[in-house]
């Protein structure tokens, strides 16, 4: 990433694919590095252009361990998604400065690097001198629920929750999902451990390495542990009424975007669209993997290439972008927070190829794996709340696009036919936050007749 050399970070994510399921990792430049003897301060680096801190996630690399130029060391939680970051240099991990679930601003040393093992009792020395901002890991929010339970167990009963025989555990989304480091996936691999058996100990339940290495230890033999010694892990994981809860990295990028979006004026303007030919033409092609999503990006892409203006974006209240391309964001919830895929070049891809697509960032989404380009590069944004039921509902604007569309469920209405009839006819309600420096009242409403006409006859939808 082009902001490392303002930095002075002399870590970049790895370019080799050591993330989950081997995507690409964000190149982060070479940058120049402070050097005391033959010691070099290692730095939290720059993953994204919102990044102000990062969160270790796990180090790959214990103290004392040699490393090799490009070797993967820790893993960084961004603002967005974790990512595997790599070593410039040979050396020694001499001394780590900031531990697993502790905090650093960029460009602040989390460890230092010795370039011989003569030197590591020096670096040793300097790590326990300094003093590094936010370092310490972050409080847990239920301290009192975790220990009390150990309090009446013995020695044997506080090990056995290791691996749970539930298949439901903090770090899954309804025993469907298991949310681990890329680095602990990896070492569960190569020790044949079943992550869905193990229970995370990192932030929000994250499995990190020292739980996979602590599950292969434990083997086969802590595997039936019973409900009794599981059921105490579920309560520390649940939620503390009455106590106070820092937002995680995640939870204050989307605080610092809600509060910059204030300073943007903002109006809103609601339309009803007629979905029955939508409806049919997804009941058509369902079976083909296509999603509705897609359905609603495409044609919010098409109508989008007509009305340019609606698809700008205005930076620093003096002037304003045409976008080149038409790129769809569309709001997903995830574990602690909330993160924008994005769909590129929306107008352009094929629907079938566009499912596909969306599904492939939904998963890495979940499993806080996006790349940035895959969610900063929006030129408009759709938040989509049908699913749940909900008729309509206004959306705040992100900071740098020009609109946000919230689209409502789609619900039978009676309505009154063109003859004079009365008929039923499948409607939703979409309503469009716009920035009004650039965006008026007339542009919006040509833009939602276009996108209208293009979902009332879909036909398009699918070249």
């Amino acid at each position: 990433m082009q902001m490392a050399h303002l930095l002075n970070t002399s870590f970049i994510p790895s370019s080799s694919p050591t993330l989950r399921r081997s995507p690409s990792l964000i190149h982060i430049r070479r940058a120049p590095t402070r050097i005391h003897a033959k010691i070099r301060e290692i730095f939290m680096p720059a993953l994204s252009s919102t990044m102000t801190e990062g969160k270790i996630v796990s180090w790959v690399k214990s103290e004392g361990d040699k490393l090799s130029k490009g070797e993967s060391v820790v893993v960084v939680e961004s603002d967005k998604a974790d990512m595997d970051v790599e070593t410039f240099y040979d050396g020694y991990l001499a001394a780590i400065m900031v531990d697993e679930g502790g905090t650093a601003p960029v460009g602040s040393a989390i460890a230092l690097l010795a370039e011989s093992e003569a030197e590591i009792d020096e670096a040793k020395s300097k790590a326990a001198s300094s003093s590094p901002t936010n370092s310490s890991p972050s409080p847990s929010p239920s301290p009192s629920v975790a220990s009390e339970p150990a309090k009446n167990l013995g020695p044997t009963a506080v090990a056995a929750p290791v691996l749970v025989s539930s298949s439901t555990h903090p770090a899954s989304d309804g025993g469907k999902r298991v949310v681990a480091s890329p680095y602990a996936k990896k070492l569960a691999k190569e020790l044949k451990v079943e992550l869905g058996r193990v229970v995370g100990t990192g932030p929000l339940g994250r499995i990190v390495a020292k739980d996979v290495e602590a599950a292969a230890t434990a083997g086969v033999s802590a595997a039936p542990a019973g409900p009794s010694a599981a059921a105490p892990v579920a309560k520390s994981a649940g939620i503390e009424l009455g106590t106070g809860v820092p937002f995680t990295t995640m939870q204050g990028a989307v605080s610092r975007n809600m509060v910059e979006s204030l300073a943007v004026p903002t109006f809103r303007v609601g339309y009803t669209i007629t979905t029955d030919a939508l409806d049919a033409l997804y009941k058509k092609i369902k079976s083909k993997e296509v999603t509705m999503t897609a359905l609603l990006a495409k044609a919010t892409a098409l109508a989008l290439v007509k009305h340019p203006v609606v698809n700008s974006s205005c930076r620093d209240g003096k002037s304003f972008t045409y976008n080149s391309s038409v790129n769809i964001a569309v709001a997903v919830a995830i574990d602690g927070g909330l993160i924008t895929p994005v769909l590129q070049d929306a107008d352009k891809v094929d629907i079938y190829s566009l499912s596909r697509k969306w599904k492939e960032l939904v998963d890495k989404a979940r499993a806080k794996q996006l790349q940035p380009h895959e969610y900063n590069t929006g030129t408009f944004t759709l938040s989509n709340l049908g699913m749940f039921g909900v008729d309509r509902f206004d959306a705040i604007l992100p900071p740098g696009t020009g609109a946000i569309m919230a689209v409502g469920a789609s619900q039978p209405s009676v309505v009154a036919t063109k003859d004079g009839r009365i008929g039923m006819k499948n409607q939703m309600q979409v309503n469009v936050t716009a920035d009004h420096r650039v965006i008026y009242g007339a542009d919006l409403a040509s833009f939602l007749q276009t996108l209208a006409n293009i979902i009332e006859d879909p036909k398009d939808l699918t070249f």
